[in-house]
C-alpha cells in the first residue's frame, strides 16, 4: 500500500472509532468489544486492502505508550504493598497457565512437539495492560483488586515473553536449559529495572531544568519509547524498563510540572492514549482476515482448529480460576509461617480476580513474531485471536455485571482506607493556603493590604471545618450549588459571543476571557463531581 493510500486508510479507521465509540456510548456496549468486533467488520468488507503487521513495530509503538500511561498513575504505595499478590499473578499465573495450556494442547493435538504446545501456552498466558486498563476504567472496584489487576498487567509481559523466547527456542532447536530460562528470567528483570531508573532519573533531571511548555511536554511523552527501546537495545525487558520510568515519572511529577503544563500535557496524553487503544482493539480485528484467509476460509479453519481452539480457551480460563483460588486459601498459611499478618481468603474477590483475565495487543504481537518455520502456527495465530476475541468480548463485557452480582461495588462505600477524606484534605491545604495569605496581607508596617484575599480564605477554611466534620450536611446542596455556577458561566459565555459577534470586543480579547470562563467551568465540573 502506497503512503498516501496508507495515510487515508488511517484516516478511515479513525473515523470508524469515532463511530463505533458513538455507537458502544448509546447501547452501552464495552468500548473495546465494539471496536473488535467493528474492526472484523471492516476487514471483511469488499474492496478493503490487506493490512499486513509487523509485530515488533506493533510492540514498539502501542505498547511503551499503554504501559506508561498504567504505571504513570500507580500508586506505589499501594503497588509496594500489595507487590507479593502482584507477582503470584503476573509470574506464578503466567507460568501455570502456560504449562496447563501447553499439557491440554499436546494431549489434543500429540502430534505436535511439547516446545511448541508450551510456545502456544506463552502466546495466550498474560493478560495485556491495555485490555485490562480498557475494562477496568469502566468498573468499580475495591482498591486491593484493582491495585493487583493494574499490578499484573504491567509486570506478566516480561514472564510471558521470556517463556515465549524459550519454548520458540527449543521448538527450532531442540534444546532447553530451565537454568538458563531462570538465569535469564532474572537478568532481563533487573536489567529492565536498571534501564528504567536510569531513563526515569534523567527525565526528572531534565525537566527539571526545561522551562518550556511545549519542550516539556514533548520530553515527557518520549520517555515510554526512549526507556522501552534503551532496554531492548541492550537485551533486558523493554517492559519493565517502561513500568519503571513509569513509576518514577508518575511520583516526581508533582514536583517538576507547573499546573499549565500538567493541564496541557494530561488533555494531550489522554487523546493519544484513547487512540492508540482503539487503534489497538481495530487492528486485533484485522488481525482475523489473515488467520481466516491462511487457513482456507472460515469453514475450514473452523473444522480443522475448531476442536483445539475450544480446548485452548477452556484450559486458559480454568487454569486462572484454579490458580487464584488455590493461591488465595494458600497465601494466609504461608503468611503466618513468615510472622505476617495473612489477609482472609475472599472467595468473591479472587472469582473476579479470576474472571477479569483479558488479553489483547501483546498476545497477539506475540503470536504474529511466530517464524514461518515454527510448528504449529496456524494454530496458534487461531487460538491467540479466540482467546483474545472472548475474553474481551464476553469476559470484559460481564465483568461489571460480575462485580455487582457478587455485591463487590457495595464494599466500595465501607472500606477504609487510611486516608484521609476529602474534607480533610481539604481543610489542611486551606489552612496552609490562609497561613500564607496572613503572611502576606500586611505591609511593612502592618497595615491590612488585601483584605478581601484574608477574607476569602478565611471563609473557605471555616467551609472547610464544616464539611470535614459533616460532609452529609453539604450532599444535597453541592450539586445545585454548582449548578448554579454553571449556569453562571453559561451566561457570561452567551454574553461574550454576543460582544464578539456585534463588533464590541477584539479576538483577543474574546480569546482571553473565554480562557477564563474555561477554568471555572473546569473547576466547577471538577468540584461537583468529586467525592
Amino acid at each position: 500500500m502506497a503512503s498516501t493510500e496508507l495515510f487515508k486508510f488511517i484516516l478511515v479507521l479513525l473515523v470508524a472509532i469515532l463511530a463505533l465509540e458513538l455507537i458502544a456510548h448509546r447501547l452501552r456496549l464495552p468500548s473495546a468489544a465494539a471496536l473488535l468486533a467493528g474492526g472484523i467488520g471492516i476487514a471483511f468488507l469488499p474492496g478493503v486492502p490487506d493490512v499486513t503487521f509487523d509485530p515488533e513495530l506493533v510492540l514498539t509503538v502501542f505498547l511503551p505508550p499503554l504501559l506508561m500511561d498504567g504505571a504513570y498513575y500507580t500508586v506505589w504505595s499501594e503497588f509496594r504493598k500489595y507487590l507479593g499478590g502482584i507477582l503470584w499473578l503476573a509470574v506464578g499465573a503466567v507460568v501455570f497457565t502456560t504449562f496447563i495450556v501447553g499439557v491440554t494442547v499436546h494431549w489434543v493435538l500429540p502430534s505436535l512437539p511439547w516446545a511448541a504446545c508450551f510456545a502456544l501456552g506463552a502466546v495466550v498466558s498474560p493478560p495485556d495492560a491495555v485490555a485490562a486498563k480498557a475494562v477496568l476504567d469502566k468498573v468499580r472496584l475495591p482498591r486491593r483488586l484493582t491495585v493487583l489487576l493494574e499490578g499484573e498487567s504491567l509486570l506478566n509481559d516480561a514472564t510471558g515473553l521470556v517463556l515465549f523466547r524459550f519454548a520458540v527456542a527449543a521448538a527450532l532447536t531442540g534444546a532447553f536449559s530451565m537454568q538458563g530460562a531462570l538465569l535469564s528470567f532474572v537478568g532481563l528483570t533487573v536489567g529492565g529495572i536498571a534501564v528504567g531508573l536510569v531513563v526515569g532519573g534523567v527525565l526528572v533531571f531534565a525537566l527539571r531544568r526545561i522551562d518550556h511548555v511545549f519542550l516539556t511536554i514533548t520530553a515527557a511523552c518520549l520517555s515510554p519509547w526512549a526507556a522501552y527501546i534503551g532496554g531492548e537495545s541492550v537485551h533486558v525487558s523493554g517492559v519493565i524498563a517502561v513500568v519503571t520510568c513509569g513509576i518514577i515519572f508518575g511520583w516526581y511529577q508533582h514536583d517538576i510540572f507547573t499546573g499549565s503544563v500538567r493541564v496541557r500535557s494530561a488533555a494531550f496524553w489522554q487523546v493519544l492514549i484513547f487512540l492508540l487503544e482503539a487503534l489497538v482493539f481495530i487492528l486485533i480485528g484485522f488481525s482475523l482476515r489473515g488467520v481466516v484467509e491462511r487457513l482456507g476460509g472460515v469453514g475450514e479453519a473452523i473444522a480443522t482448529l475448531g476442536m483445539p481452539i475450544l480446548a485452548v480457551l477452556g484450559a486458559v480460563i480454568v487454569s486462572r480460576f484454579v490458580w487464584i483460588y488455590a493461591t488465595d486459601y494458600l497465601r494466609p498459611p504461608l503468611a503466618r509461617l513468615v510472622g505476617r499478618k495473612p489477609l482472609p481468603a475472599s472467595p468473591k474477590a479472587s472469582f473476579v480476580l479470576s474472571w477479569a483475565g483479558m488479553r489483547g495487543v501483546v498476545t497477539l504481537a506475540i503470536a504474529l513474531s511466530l517464524p514461518e518455520a515454527m510448528p504449529g502456527r496456524d494454530l496458534t495465530l487461531a487460538a491467540a485471536f479466540a482467546v483474545i476475541l472472548v475474553t474481551v468480548v464476553i469476559q470484559g463485557g460481564t465483568v461489571g455485571m460480575v462485580i455487582r452480582w457478587l455485591g463487590l461495588d457495595g464494599e466500595l462505600q465501607h472500606a477504609d482506607t487510611g486516608y484521609l477524606t476529602e474534607g480533610q484534605a481539604s481543610l489542611l491545604i486551606d489552612g496552609a493556603q490562609l497561613e500564607a495569605v496572613k503572611a502576606r496581607a500586611y505591609d511593612e508596617e502592618g497595615k491590612l493590604v488585601h483584605p478581601r484575599l484574608l477574607e476569602q480564605y478565611t471563609y473557605r477554611v471555616s467551609i472547610a471545618e464544616r464539611y470535614s466534620k459533616a460532609p452529609q450536611d453539604f450532599t444535597g446542596g453541592r450539586a445545585a450549588h454548582y449548578d448554579v455556577v454553571l449556569a453562571a458561566i453559561a451566561a457570561g459565555r452567551v454574553e461574550l459571543l454576543r460582544l464578539h459577534r456585534s463588533g464590541q470586543i477584539h479576538d483577543e480579547l474574546l480569546h482571553y476571557i473565554e480562557r477564563d470562563l474555561d477554568l471555572q467551568q473546569i473547576e466547577a465540573e471538577n468540584d461537583r463531581e468529586s467525592p
